[in-house]
């Protein structure tokens, strides 16, 4: 491996690393650490998301032998899938030949080591949840550390929303005049916010209503319990071992872009990005909407000066808020780059995640066999746009300044002139290509949500459906998080059971409109789309439903 990597005259390479684990990582990957000064922090690569768990896996362990009464918070959702099987597995193994090669590859110490004595910090939580709930962060902090790796829940400190902020009868108190003494005694979670839904705007403005009143004394005491929740965290001297992932637009834990880095643990809301990556955990974005989250701030991450700080991520969708984190300068755009000159803090990312590190591409280029046509096109577009000028109007100079088109330029052996009319000429051919009807085709259409073959391609449909010689089949297949909500389900439900039991269905039925068997079925399910249709455009909702 080390003969494909970079020379080291061409380029300042990162700093020492101090885990034996991380320079067993980097022996076998293509890349070093650290890119400096490009890069402002290290960058550990793996092959895929699997090796990702095993990686961040082992460097958990190692950092568990040499603190073994050390405070730790790790992630929830799918990030640490892999992550949570190779430590069960590890410990599961640990005595077996497999894994004490495993062992030795690593440097970790021959003897197991022991969770129980670790504190455990849940970094974040939607807000409000049921703890029960499966899709709880309490639930799998619960199922997947505490019990999976053998943790103990007395030293945890854990976010159970059915009892943050919830009065216990001293409702006087907080300022609730008039009311008993026990007039909260038995307050819930559902009571409070009986539809899911926090406004936070009640920390500044007066209540209107007696259900607005109890909800703002409630919202109050969460904020007081995360300030407690942040004190707790510093008495046990900070976190000292930390992994989480690394959301769409960067966010780090729960903290979104604009960030700042200096934030401590609170009651917030998600921007839209955020929401929306959510929503496949909650049921819908209309249920994330209503609800805001509680979690750790950057600077309850890096109050531990000495963290080791694992942010993963794994595919190309990745790269952009990676090469943002990792190679800008602090900033509240990329809560990730809180953690620049924190010496214990690296991403453990995968090679798609890594694509686009500026020296790594520049890297990935010097080592390929050949230069082809695709790696010049990508090239010389990226230089295009960067510098606003059009392919064929790319310069010497303009090359230049590009490591990545200079060794492309280079390495093809043909002038900037000849390269871009090449591209010019590709790109032509590919929209030329693209706007041509087929013949004697069978088309598949595939479609994850009812509109986006419509909005992606129609035009291409309408020109290939005007030859009868052509087939199309169209497969629209969704997985229901994001296009179909919870309540819209629950509305869908409830529109058959009241049909269910009217005189219309009970006719149907009798004259076999809904038997497969029939001959009218095929054209009664046309009809039923027709009358859906009808009653949408007249407004008529009897007719709709």
């Amino acid at each position: 491996m080390a003969a494909i990597k970079r020379k080291a005259d061409e380029i300042s390479k990162g700093t020492s690393l101090t885990s034996s684990v991380e320079k067993a990582l980097v022996d076998h990957s293509t890349f070093d650490a650290q890119y400096s000064p490009t890069e402002k922090m290290r960058a550990i690569v793996v092959d895929n998301f699997p090796s990702l768990g095993k990686a961040s896996a082992v460097r958990f362990l190692e950092w568990a032998q040499q603190n073994p009464a050390g405070v730790c918070s790790l992630p929830t959702g799918k990030t640490p899938e892999y992550f949570i099987k190779w430590v069960q597995k590890f410990l599961k193994e640990w005595d077996t030949p497999e894994i004490q090669k495993e062992i030795a590859t690593f440097g970790l110490q021959p003897k197991k080591p022991d969770l129980s004595g670790l504190t455990f910090v849940q970094i974040d939580e939607f807000y409000p949840i049921s703890p029960e709930q499966g899709n709880s962060f309490h639930w799998y902090v619960n199922e997947y550390y505490i019990k999976g790796f053998g943790l103990d829940k007395s030293k945890a400190l854990l976010m159970d929303c059915s009892k943050i902020g919830l009065d216990t009868g001293n409702a006087k108190r907080f300022g609730m005049t008039g009311e008993p003494d026990d007039a909260f005694a038995s307050e819930k979670m559902d009571d409070v916010w009986p539809d899911g839904s926090v406004d936070l705007t009640l920390r500044m403005r007066d209540p209107t209503n007696r259900l607005e009143r109890v909800q703002q004394r409630v919202m109050r005491q969460v904020d007081q319990w995360c300030a407690e929740y942040e004190q707790k965290i510093r008495a046990l001297g900070g976190i000292g071992f930390i992994m989480g992932g690394i959301g769409p637009d960067g966010h780090v834990a729960f903290n979104c872009q604009g960030c700042d880095h200096n934030s401590t643990t609170r009651l917030d809301q998600l921007n839209y990005m955020s929401q929306a990556a959510a929503s496949g955990d909650l049921g819908g974005i209309g249920v994330v909407r209503k609800r805001k989250v509680i979690t750790i701030g950057l600077g309850t991450i890096t109050y531990n000066p000495n963290c080791v700080a694992l942010i993963c991520a794994a595919g190309e969708a990745k790269a952009k808020v990676v090469a943002n984190a990792i190679e800008s300068v602090p900033h509240v755009n990329y809560p990730a780059s809180c953690l620049h000159g924190m010496p214990n803090a690296a991403f453990y990312i995968t090679k798609g995640a890594a694509k686009l590190l500026t020296e790594r591409r520049v890297i990935v280029l010097q080592n390929l066999p050949v230069i082809d046509d695709s790696t010049v096109e990508h090239a010389l577009i990226d230089l295009s746009v960067a510098t606003r000028k059009r392919l064929v109007d790319l310069t010497d100079e303009d090359v230049a300044k590009c490591r990545r088109a200079s060794v492309v330029v280079s390495r093809s052996g043909k002038t900037i002139a000849t390269l871009a009319n090449q591209v010019k000429d590709s790109i032509i051919a590919k929209i030329e290509k693209g706007t041509e009807t087929k013949d004697n085709c069978s088309f598949l259409h595939t479609e994850p949500h009812h509109d986006d073959i419509m909005l992606g391609y129609l035009p291409g449909v309408i020109r290939n459906t005007r030859k009868a010689t052509n087939k199309h089949h169209f497969v629209c297949g969704t997985s229901g998080f994001n296009s179909v909500s919870n309540p819209h389900m629950l509305m869908l439900l409830d529109r058959v059971e009241k049909f269910l039991k009217s005189g219309t269905y009970r006719r149907l039925v009798g004259d076999g409109y809904f038997s497969t068997a029939s001959d009218k079925s095929l054209n009664s399910r046309i009809r039923d789309v027709w009358k859906f249709l009808d009653g949408v455009a007249a407004a008529d909702y009897e007719l709709r439903d």
